[in-house]
C-alpha cells in the first residue's frame, strides 16, 4: 500500500529557509467572514506551513458564497492559481471507458453552477504575480495549501489544474502532529488519524486496478487493488486501536492513582505559552519552542516549590481552529487529563489579534471532551506585549481574568498563589520558632510552605512563611507535639 501523503515534507525539516519547498496559500472568503478573519486564518496556515517545513510565497483569495463544487475556486481564480504553479488551469474532462470523446461544444455546457456566486474578479485571471524587493517574479510554488477541508475530488482536480501537490489544512496539521509525536501513545493516536484521512483519498493504480480473484479455485470477481488497500487500512486501524486501548488502560490507572491529589491542567490554543508556563511553575525542562503544536504528549509534574498536599500540573496538547475531528477523537484519552482536572488554566495569547476566536475554539473543544463544567481560570498570557490601553480594554472585556507573562518570575509566583488558593486554600502569613531540638521540622516547613525569611538565634530558628491556613495549622500542631515530647524526655 503506497501513499503520497505529505511527500513534500520528507526532506524539508532540516533544509534552510531558501531550500524549503515553496507553497501558495488558497482561501475562499465565505459569507460572514470578515477581511480580518480571512487574513488571520491565512496567516495561521502560513505558520503551520512554516512549522511543517514549507516556505509560503503568495496567496490566492476569492469571495464566494460557498466553495465551488469540484474545484473550490472559480475558473478565473483557478487560472490565476495556475500562474503560481506553472499548471494549465484546466481540468481534463473525465471520460468513462467505452464512451465517445466529448467535443469542445459539449464541454461548454459543463459550467459550474457556482459561477453565478463569483465576484467580478473571477471573470479574468489576475496575471500579476507578486515580486520581491529586486523586482524579480516570486518563485514558482511547488505546493498548494488550501485553508479548507477538501474532498478527494476537489484535491484531485486542483492537482490536475495546477500540476502541483495540493494539501488541505487538515493534512498539514496531521503532518505536524506526525513529526512532533514522541511517545508511543502519541504516535499511535496520530497514525490512526492519518490512516482515517488517507482511506477515502486512495486512488486506483494506473495499471487499471486489476482484480485479485477470490473464492475457492479463484472463482468470483475478487477485489481491486484499491479495495485491498482500503481493507488493509481498516485492519491496521483496528490493530492500532487495540494497542492504544492497552496503553490507555495504563494511563487510566495512573490517573486513578493521582485522583486523590489536586490537579491543574493547562489548556488553550497552540503556541499560547502553555509549555513555557509549565516549565516555570514546575521548575522542569519541559520542551519549549516557538512553533505550533510543539507539545503533543501529556506531561505531569509537581508544582514548585512543593505544597501540602502536592499539586500536580498537567500540560496538554494545544487546540487550533478547524482541528480535524479524527485528531480530537484519537487524542481523547490524552485530553481526558483536562476533563479530570480540578482546575483548568485556560491560557490565551493576549497579544494575538485573533484572541477572541482562539478563546472560542478552545471552549468548543473543551465542550467536545466534556470538560466545559470544570472550574477554570482565564489567563491572558504574553501581556508584556500589550500596551497599557490594550490591558485596560482586556480588563473591561474579561473581568476576573488573570493578566501575566510566563517569562516574569513575579507573575508566575502570583499565579502559583492563585492556584494554591483555588485548590488548597487561601495563602496566609505565619511564623514558626523552631528550637534546636526540633530542627528536623525546618526541612518540613521548607517542603510544605514558601519561606519568606529565616533567621538563626540562640534558641533555634525563626521562620516567616506563606502557606494555606490548614497547612499552617497542621505544622503548628506537629511542632507543639514535638515540643511536648522533648520536654517529657
Amino acid at each position: 500500500m503506497a501513499s503520497d501523503f505529505g511527500k513534500s515534507f520528507l526532506s524539508a525539516e532540516l533544509a534552510s529557509a531558501s531550500e524549503r519547498p515553496t507553497a501558495v496559500v488558497v482561501a475562499v472568503q465565505l459569507t460572514g467572514v470578515t477581511d480580518e478573519e480571512l487574513d488571520s486564518s491565512c496567516a495561521e496556515l502560513e505558520r503551520l506551513a512554516n512549522t511543517a517545513g514549507l516556505r509560503c510565497v503568495g496567496r490566492v483569495t476569492q469571495r464566494r458564497s460557498k466553495l465551488a463544487s469540484g474545484i473550490v475556486l472559480g475558473q478565473g481564480k483557478l487560472h490565476e492559481l495556475a500562474l503560481w504553479t506553472g499548471g494549465t488551469g484546466e481540468i481534463p474532462a473525465y471520460e468513462k471507458p467505452g464512451t465517445r470523446k466529448m467535443k469542445p461544444e459539449d464541454m461548454s455546457d459543463m459550467v459550474d453552477e457556482d459561477q453565478e456566486d463569483d465576484d467580478p474578479e473571477d471573470e479574468e485571471p489576475d496575471e500579476t504575480i507578486e515580486r520581491d524587493a529586486n523586482g524579480d517574479a516570486a518563485p514558482r510554488a511547488q505546493v498548494v495549501l488550501v485553508d479548507h477541508d477538501l474532498t478527494p475530488t476537489q484535491q484531485r482536480n486542483l492537482e490536475r489544474a495546477t500540476g502541483a501537490e495540493v494539501l488541505d489544512r487538515s493534512s498539514v496539521i496531521l503532518e505536524i502532529f506526525h513529526r512532533h509525536a514522541r511517545t508511543r501513545e502519541a504516535r499511535l493516536q496520530v497514525e490512526i488519524a492519518r490512516l482515517r484521512y488517507l482511506a477515502p483519498r486512495l486512488r486506483e493504480s494506473t495499471d487499471g486496478g486489476d482484480r485479485v480473484r477470490g473464492g475457492i479455485g479463484g472463482k468470483g470477481a475478487g477485489e481491486t487493488s484499491m479495495e485491498l488497500d482500503k481493507r488493509r487500512i481498516r485492519d491496521r486501524i483496528a490493530e492500532l486501536r487495540h494497542e492504544l486501548a492497552q496503553i490507555d488502560g495504563g494511563a487510566a490507572n495512573r490517573r486513578d492513582r493521582r485522583s486523590e491529589l489536586p490537579t491543574v491542567a493547562l489548556v488553550g490554543y497552540t503556541n499560547a505559552g502553555k509549555s513555557s508556563l509549565m516549565r516555570n511553575l514546575t521548575s522542569t525542562d519541559v520542551y519549549v519552542a516557538d512553533k505550533l503544536f510543539a507539545t503533543l504528549d501529556t506531561t505531569v509534574r509537581r508544582l514548585q516549590p512543593p505544597t501540602e498536599p502536592p499539586i500536580l500540573v498537567t500540560d496538554t496538547v494545544g487546540f487550533i481552529k478547524k482541528l480535524p475531528h479524527d485528531l480530537v477523537a484519537s487524542f481523547r484519552s490524552t485530553l481526558d487529563e483536562a476533563a479530570g482536572a480540578d482546575l483548568l488554566l485556560h491560557l490565551v495569547d493576549a497579544a494575538d489579534p485573533a484572541m477572541a476566536d482562539q478563546l472560542a475554539v478552545t471552549r468548543e473543544v473543551l465542550g467536545e471532551i466534556g470538560a466545559e463544567h470544570v472550574n477554570s481560570l482565564l489567563v491572558l498570557n504574553k501581556i508584556d506585549r500589550v500596551d497599557e490601553a490594550g490591558r485596560q480594554r482586556l480588563s473591561d472585556r474579561y473581568p476576573g481574568a488573570h493578566q501575566m507573562s510566563a517569562k516574569s518570575a513575579e507573575d508566575v509566583a502570583a499565579l502559583r498563589e492563585l492556584i494554591i488558593g483555588q485548590l488548597i486554600g487561601k495563602m496566609e502569613d505565619g511564623e514558626f520558632d523552631v528550637p534546636w531540638a526540633a530542627q528536623r521540622f525546618v526541612h518540613q516547613i521548607h517542603e510544605r510552605t514558601t519561606v519568606v525569611s529565616e533567621v538563626h538565634h540562640d534558641d533555634g530558628t525563626r521562620l516567616v512563611v506563606r502557606a494555606p491556613n490548614r497547612v499552617l495549622d497542621a505544622l503548628r500542631t506537629e511542632l507543639a507535639a514535638a515540643d511536648a515530647q522533648n520536654a517529657n524526655a
